[in-house]
């Protein structure tokens, strides 16, 4: 059978309607990469929990909003029009019991975000204006007219380690960048296993997690048919979501 993986989706309002949506590339790296079907998970909250008992696997996609603030304990919120409540009353509950359950979980950009939240830590709201940060936000930069591979072309270098390190091959690897905010106090249970040349971590690991558990602050997806440490991630998570579903221990490097 077909290997299942959940994506929650964003809430939005679209001519007065609301409308659940995630981007494509997510979807197109899972099938290319990971032999994965994607499924949207509607925000509709704690009930989507049911759900995980007919996935593979929980990715926590990219989006424009940030977590709410109130979420991580800060009364200041910097971003008051950038929050998406059911998103977050969706995907805490929903990563945490993945993560009690074994299933392998990829988290990216927000997803890293949420991540970080739900175990417990907090965020830089406004991580530019951090001492020593560069401007890590979509199109930074680069002029008004610049296209979408232009924003999501690689920005910076990030020191990789630990098991990360082992499954992208590497030491070092280039990333894009397109995120206003970042880790702040990291979650006990997270292990920093990427970190970006101003500080901005990265890359973690969940520490003593059953299977495949990690989270970027890069965008993997939008590289994964050209960028052999992208598809390495993808792939990886796609063997983790195999072994899943079949009982087994999955492996993080190159192994099956």
């Amino acid at each position: 059978m077909t290997l299942i993986v959940g994506i929650p989706a964003c809430n939005r309002m679209l001519n007065a309607l609301h409308v659940h949506y995630a981007p494509a590339r997510y979807g197109e790296a899972l099938m290319f990469c990971a032999g994965a079907l994607p499924v949207l998970l509607p925000p509709v909250g704690v009930g989507m929990l049911d759900v995980l008992d007919r996935l593979d696997g929980l990715l926590l996609d990219g989006s424009p909003s940030n977590v709410q603030p109130a979420l991580y304990g800060e009364s200041t919120d910097a971003t008051p029009d950038k929050h998406d409540p059911q998103r977050d009353a969706t995907t805490l509950p929903l990563v945490r019991e993945a993560l009690a359950r074994g299933m392998p979980v990829l988290c990216i950009c927000r997803g890293l975000q949420e991540l970080n939240v739900a175990m417990g830590g907090s965020l830089h709201q406004q991580v530019h204006d951090v001492a020593g940060r560069r401007d890590h936000r979509s199109g930074a930069g680069l002029p008004p007219t610049a296209t979408l591979d232009e924003k999501f072309g690689y920005k910076h270098n990030v020191a990789v380690s630990g098991q990360f390190a082992a499954m992208v091959g590497s030491r070092e690897i280039t990333v894009n960048s397109l995120h206003e905010q970042a880790l702040d106090r990291i979650a006990e249970g997270l292990v920093v296993e990427g970190v970006a040349e101003d500080g901005t971590v990265e890359a973690v690991r969940v520490a003593g997690a059953a299977s495949f558990a990690f989270g970027v602050q890069f965008h993997p997806e939008w590289h994964v048919q050209t960028d052999a440490a992208s598809r390495a991630i993808f792939e990886a998570f796609g063997r983790a979501c195999a072994a899943y579903r079949s009982g087994t221990i999955p492996t993080i490097d190159g192994g099956s």
